[in-house]
């Protein structure tokens, strides 16, 4: 076993020959588009290897194959399907292989794979001077995301493997070096991924680079690690050229509290000409609490709607800026009743015919007591669809998940009105009739609840059940237990995900065993059979354990996986061995349709109700994600879907059928990770963990380095990343049309 002082000494060693060491700058560039270079019969090969998430002699032979851009192709694949068991032969092609395109891919890979089993030549990697810098990169990155895998039980490997890490990034900011682009850029992401102690005053070196994107990335780090360090140069990089090394400064000053430079954020919230810019510095004032932001924020705010409505647009293109403000607003304004905040808040509910969660999580802050009393809940003003009613629902249920956690003893919000919510919640999930008796809630209160029951629509469900589990109430198993048996499939998972959040107990134990066999025969959704086996993981009981037991059974490897897991963390046995290989639909017609886009331009037009975007896809570092997304446009899957998920200057996703981030269609697809960066406007699979991709997909704002190498990009947008900035959450997809020559 290697040593881990060791490990230091070699990093010592390394820091005193740094004088006589330089380098060419390594760029990192999109992948371009080139013709297939190996043959389609071993690139089918690997395909079909990779979709099964299958190690084999079979795959482990293309590994010594003649041709390097086979064994390229191969360490990849190995690297995707995660066994342990092929660390040691890419651990020899790291070593060994004679071109170095091989062992960069082989680096990658062990990586990908998470085994501490590889930390020991990587390492070696890292302190070997003779070593092509773009190899020693990928071994940065590798050890950064074996790092983050350790248990938190291993926190003395996971500390070293940091330590290691500001080693090699001292060394890139020694003067005496030619700086590696590549290897600071990888090596901070490694850093905010390991999560050193003592790393601040070694990022902030970066802060000085001249290359902003270095800069950026440096901010980035602190901002994840949460990193106080220099403040005053953060603060005056809210001046800086680049827009992005202005907002990730804005972010650094959020996460440090930096009140001092409430001034100069408040300038850039107001004035900055680059929105990803100014929902930063917002967001930051959010974190700073000061009362004072609340007048020009306001003002702001109103002028954006003025602008709406002279426009006559229903949905502002600013919309995101005003949902920031929103947000902010109930930061700063907690308790403070302020009349003002109240009246413009209430003014963007109205305004945009849509409750944000935004706007009532605000509301709820500002005045918990006002928010009880203002119904009427459950309502579509204007009589619009039924999916703008949904939205709605959603959006008031995690308002009143926010009332749940304020303090009684607030103002006027005492133990009667959290009754009054629990009420509500209740008839909303029950649907009848209600009136509440005025003498029933603290006196002045002009309360007035719903009185003609509302439909509650299935989607907000889930997130009513999280709303009532949030008061913590004595019935909330009784209140759950009958919805393990809902049709709706994200209704029983939810259900289960809060029972398992429960004390364990007899009742809630059986109605998860009564409820598996079901949640195994889902045919499009695994979510309720995975939550189910969480939950019962977490009753920690005999019956519970042999009857997790079932899952080993099914033809889904998510969830044999999943009962492996939970089994094996309950000291139940070893399944590991029944995980096996995945069962996929594909075959070799299919995997020969995706290799065949290869060397070919392949684009995706996206209308949407706020203008069209451009796609073009990367078919050949994720061939089987592009056929996916292809074969999903081509019979119109997306067409009329709406946007669920907005996170200004971070993300839009889309691609769900239901409209609540839960969807996809009926199927999961593997991860296809590569080297392939989240730049801004990288199109990337969203998931819910390893190979749960399906049609949810994102658009990145700006760059994101901490997604690299964990979420599959199988696109960039080319053209239309304005109107991509300004979607909103509710926005709606048109059509998609697929262009191939």
């Amino acid at each position: 076993m290697f040593q881990m002082k060791s490990y230091r000494n070699l990093i010592c060693a390394s820091l005193l020959l740094s004088a006589s060491l330089t380098a060419a700058v390594a760029q990192r560039s999109r992948p371009g588009r080139s013709a297939p270079e190996i043959s389609p019969n071993i690139l089918v090969r690997i395909l079909r290897a990779e979709d099964e998430r299958r190690w084999d002699d079979s795959l482990k032979s293309l590994l010594s194959d003649k041709d390097a851009k086979v064994r390229k192709r191969a360490a990849l694949a190995a690297g995707r399907i995660g066994d342990e068991h092929a660390v040691p032969t890419l651990v020899d092609l790291l070593k060994t292989d004679t071109d170095n395109d091989v062992r960069q891919m082989a680096a990658f890979a062990i990586g990908e794979v998470e085994s501490f089993a590889g930390a020991e030549a990587l390492y070696r990697i890292l302190v070997d001077t003779s070593v092509p810098r773009a190899i020693s990169a990928r071994a940065l990155e590798a050890v950064g995301k074996i790092a983050a895998a350790l248990p938190d039980s291993d926190k003395e490997h996971k500390q070293e493997i940091g330590k290691g890490i500001l080693g090699v990034l001292n060394f890139e900011a020694d003067p005496r070096v030619s700086m590696d682009r590549l290897t600071v850029l990888l090596g901070l992401t490694a850093a905010l991924r390991a999560k050193p102690e003592g790393a601040g005053p070694v990022v902030v070196k970066f802060l000085k680079s001249g290359d902003p994107r270095i800069v950026a990335a440096a901010l980035n780090t602190m901002a994840r690690l949460r990193l106080k360090d220099n403040n005053e140069e953060v603060r005056a990089l809210l001046k800086h050229a680049d827009p992005i090394v202005r907002a990730n400064a804005a972010r650094v000053i959020g996460v440090a509290e930096d009140k001092g430079a409430f001034d100069a954020v408040l300038d850039r919230a107001l004035h900055d000409e680059d929105l990803r810019v100014r929902v930063s510095a917002i967001r930051a004032l959010g974190a700073l609490k000061d009362e004072r932001a609340a007048e020009p924020l306001i003002a702001q705010g109103s002028a954006l709607l003025t602008s709406a409505a002279a426009s006559r647009l229903e949905r502002p293109g600013e919309l995101n800026e005003i949902l920031e403000i929103s947000t902010t607003l109930g930061l700063v304004l907690k308790n403070a009743k302020t009349e003002k905040a109240l009246i413009w808040l209430k003014k963007v509910r109205a305004t945009v015919n849509e409750t944000s969660p935004a706007v009532e999580v605000s509301l709820v802050r500002i005045s918990p007591q006002d928010y009880v009393a203002g119904g009427p809940f459950l309502r579509d003003a204007r009589g619009g669809p039924t999916y703008i009613g949904a939205l709605r629902q959603m959006s008031q249920a995690q308002g009143l998940t926010e009332l749940a956690a304020a303090k009684t003893g607030e103002p006027m919000l005492d133990n009667s009105n959290k009754e009054v919510a629990t009420k509500l919640i209740q008839n909303a999930l029950e649907c009848r009739q209600v009136r509440t008796p005025r003498d029933s809630v603290k006196p002045g209160l002009d309360l007035v609840l719903v009185g003609t029951c509302a439909p509650l629509e299935s989607l907000a469900v889930p997130d009513f059940l999280r709303a009532y589990a949030a008061f913590k109430r004595q019935d909330l198993g009784e209140t759950l237990t009958p919805r393990l048996k809902d049709k709706d499939v994200i209704i029983r998972a939810t259900a289960a995900e809060l029972l398992g959040e429960m004390t364990p107990g007899e009742a809630n134990s059986r109605a998860l065993i009564q409820a598996l066999p079901v949640a195994l025969r889902d045919k499009d959704l695994n979510d309720a059979a995975l939550a189910i086996l969480d939950a019962l993981g977490k009753q920690k009981s005999p019956a519970a354990n042999e009857a997790i037991k079932a899952g080993l059974d099914s033809s889904d490897h998510l969830i044999r996986r999943k009962a492996v897991a939970v089994l094996k963390a309950n000291g139940a046995g070893d399944f590991s061995n029944r995980i096996g290989y995945v069962q996929t639909t594909n075959r070799e017609a299919d995997y020969r349709r995706a290799i065949a886009r290869i060397g070919r331009k392949v684009t995706a037009t996206v209308v949407t109700s706020k203008g069209q975007f451009v796609i073009e896809f990367l078919p050949e570092e994720a061939p089987l994600t592009v056929d996916n997304f292809v074969m999903l446009a081509r019979r119109g899957y997306f067409n009329g879907q709406t946007v669920p998920r907005v996170v200004p200057n971070f993300v839009i996703q889309t691609g769900d059928p239901r409209g609540d981030q839960n969807g996809g269609p009926g199927y999961s697809i593997r991860c296809e990770i590569n080297e392939a960066p989240y730049d801004r406007a990288a199109v990337g699979m969203a998931l819910s963990g390893k190979d749960t991709g399906g049609s949810q997909w994102f658009v990145t704002h700006s760059p994101q380095p901490h997604l690299d190498g964990g979420y599959t990009v199988f696109g960039h947008v080319v053209s239309g990343m304005d109107v991509v900035d300004r979607i909103a959450r509710g926005d709606t997809i048109r059509r998609v049309i697929v262009n191939e020559r």
